[in-house]
């Protein structure tokens, strides 16, 4: 972490201590250096670039410190975070995990070559992988979208902490002896096993996904985002269990840091056990670059992942009566949020966009109407998702600016695009002052992402003949947060 970080974190917690606010101790963040409690990976695909080009995404996790871990690994789909798989897996001191997530006949799947132990086993073939299923959407609770398992085929990950294994026995079982664990057998499938083997996790997991089409011939790599001071306690759960959710973050305080201010913020009155976590994603603007060159063959696709978005959006035509997010779950209509785009090429002109859908939804205005979002530019299509908006313009390159305006009356308990948490610690890096403030206004919506953009150059002489040169880039969205201190309304 560095060094204003981390001056900005102590006094902050320091601050939290003197004045009283409950988690003085530890407090969620996104931690800059990529090291955590828990990951998300913001996409995974294996949708066809072209017919008969699928993708494959990789998937790492590592854990850099000298306790043997379990952790629960989830997948989510990209429309509604519908969960599509998952499981327990059991990691050894600085061991590394591996999975390929791979296009199956009618959906998705993963496999690994990994030997860590996973409760329950996942597969180790490529042709036999453990397939995604579409249960959380097909039954009960189905949200009126796609049924089927196609929709299992893009979405994103998370994987969380659930304890350092405290256990002699279940340490020296999971942990790997010439490549291969002792005896994953050990590994428990109930509460009552797991009593007294887990201890609070101590983070130092990272990790990160490749979106690779080698018939294509292109690749993406993006790290995890990391949440560190996700849990002062154990929090495992059996496997077959949706337990835990990132709405388990505990204590409920958040830290996070604004130009020279960083808020210490108490949400344990907020409603949502999850606001905390939403807090940290928070941002009122997000910021990347485009290429469309026709002389490259450029294209671009912005992913624009809300983590948090399924614990506050219900099924249902018309406004959200809940907080932060605009609309309900409209089946295939989803769940829409209004935008602004501002696009400028690289001599600073610049146009309002649209987010355009062929054809048009009923909702006309810019929307993003997803959990993991894809915006092509110039329905370029890097992924080929059927997530996806289109951002028409005549620029070849430049930037675009995408915002979360405002829905309603500021200071209102029905205003949308705003979290409203309980009193702040805060502390100003330029002053070293600290102070407390009643409540925390947080503008915008919790989101992560990354753009990827392709470049073809067509074939180039090569010592073998005539190769295909074709790349793909992949970069870290940038983002403003707008934190206002100040009275919250009655309710929120």
């Amino acid at each position: 972490m560095n060094t204003f970080k981390k001056k900005s974190l102590y006094a902050a917690l320091a601050g939290v201590s003197a004045l009283g606010v409950t988690g003085a101790a530890q407090a969620v963040s996104v931690n800059p250096d990529g090291l955590g409690q828990a990951l998300i990976y913001p996409y995974y695909t294996v949708r066809d670039k072209v017919e008969g080009a699928p993708y494959a995404s990789l998937l790492s996790v590592v854990n850099s410190t000298a306790s043997a871990k379990a952790v629960k690994v989830r997948f989510l789909e990209g429309k509604n975070s519908r969960e599509v798989l998952d499981f327990n897996l059991y990691l050894s001191k600085k061991d590394v995990w591996v999975a390929a997530i791979i296009p199956t006949a009618s959906g998705a799947g993963i496999y690994t070559p990994d030997n860590s132990c996973t409760s329950p086993t996942v597969s180790a073939s490529s042709e036999t992988p453990t397939e995604f299923v579409n249960f959380a959407y097909t039954d009960a609770s189905a949200d009126g979208a796609d049924p089927s398992l196609d929709r299992t085929r893009e979405g994103y990950v998370e994987i969380i902490e659930m304890g350092d294994i405290i256990s002699a026995s279940l340490a020296i079982d999971v942990t790997h002896v010439n490549g291969v664990p002792v005896d994953c057998s050990a590994v428990p499938v109930t509460l009552a096993a797991a009593a007294g083997q887990f201890g609070p996790g101590s983070g130092g997991l990272f990790g990160s996904m490749t979106l690779i089409n080698v018939l294509a011939g292109e690749a993406y790599g993006v790290d995890a985002t990391a949440l560190e001071g996700f849990s002062t306690t154990a929090i495992w759960a059996e496997p077959g269990s949706v337990d835990p959710t990132l709405s388990f973050v505990n204590p409920k305080t958040s830290i996070v840091t604004s130009g020279f201010q960083t808020y210490v913020t108490d949400w344990t009155t907020s409603g949502k056990a999850v606001d905390p976590v939403s807090a940290v994603f928070m941002h009122n603007n997000v910021f990347n670059e485009f290429n469309v060159e026709t002389g490259t063959k450029s294209g671009t696709d912005w992913i624009v992942t809300m983590p948090t978005k399924r614990f506050y959006v219900v099924r249902g035509t018309g406004d959200n009566l809940d907080k932060l997010f605009q609309r309900n779950f409209d089946g295939n209509n989803g769940s829409c949020d209004n935008v602004g785009v501002t696009i400028y090429d690289r001599e600073e002109r610049q146009r309002a966009g649209e987010l355009n859908f062929s054809p048009p939804r009923p909702i006309q205005a810019a929307t993003l109407c997803w959990e993991a979002n894809v915006i092509t530019v110039n329905g370029t299509s890097v992924f080929n998702s059927t997530n996806e908006r289109n951002i028409p313009t005549d620029f070849a390159n430049g930037w675009i600016e995408l915002n979360f305006p405002l829905i309603g009356t500021a200071g209102s308990p029905t205003a949308k695009h705003v979290l409203y948490g309980g009193g702040s610690t805060v502390f100003n890096a330029a002053t070293g002052g600290t102070g407390f403030v009643g409540s925390t206004t947080f503008n915008g919506l919790p989101v992560i992402g990354f753009a990827a953009i392709t470049y073809n150059n067509g074939e180039i002489p090569g010592a073998e003949g005539l190769i295909q040169s074709n790349y793909g880039v992949d970069q870290l969205h940038k983002a403003t947060r707008s934190i206002v201190g100040g009275t919250a309304p009655a309710s929120n």
